[in-house]
């Protein structure tokens, strides 16, 4: 057993199997300290490697190599701000599911839509300068909606249903950013 990695359970599972804050043994908290995460995740990675397994025993290995990829797996969950809210959710007992959770605002919504068809006309028009200031614009937002999070989660007695509904806001700018980083690589590609 590797010291600080999750220890296995009876069946040969880790027990924080779906804690990934427990996995790479950090307190849950949305507001991460993203150097002490990669650092964690460097120490065991590096301590779960297969070359220090290599003279052991083929459970031995396996074991080590199931170990590691719970611990990518809860790195890549809480490097991401909607992932690691579900996992805060999840961990509170609380929907964290896209299709669990509350209802976006009518307002947002329509927000939403206008900036998805300013994003089409962006492309048609192939105005790589407009779909840039979009996603700046929506960045900004995103950035705004992340940092609430971050204190509705530290607060004492959290508003489930204000977290709830701006994961599903923070969900819907990840996707815009998306589609608007797909296009601005796509017009790189034609003026290049």
């Amino acid at each position: 057993m590797v010291a600080g990695t999750p220890s296995p359970s009876a069946d040969g599972r880790s027990r924080s199997l779906a804690d990934p804050f427990e996995t790479l043994g950090l307190a849950p908290a949305f507001a991460l300290d993203s150097g002490l995460l990669e650092q964690r995740h460097r120490e065991l990675s590096r301590a779960l490697h297969p070359d220090r397994y290599a003279g052991r025993p083929a459970s031995e290995r396996q074991q080590a190599l199931g170990r590691a990829i719970e611990v990518n797996a809860a790195f890549r969950t809480l490097r991401d701000p909607v992932q690691r809210a579900e996992a805060l959710l999840a961990r509170s007992g609380h929907a964290a599911s896209e299709t669990d959770g509350a209802r976006p605002d009518p307002g947002f919504l329509m927000d939403v839509m206008e900036q998805r068809e300013a994003l089409g006309d962006a492309r048609r028009k192939r105005d790589l300068p407009a779909v840039r200031a979009l996603g700046a614009g929506v960045r900004a937002r995103e950035a705004r909606v992340t940092a609430e999070l971050g204190l509705l989660f530290s607060a004492e007695k959290p508003e489930y249903a204000r977290i709830s509904a701006l994961l599903g806001e923070l969900r819907y700018h990840r996707r815009f950013l998306d589609e608007a980083g797909a296009i601005e690589d796509d017009l790189d590609e034609v003026s290049s």
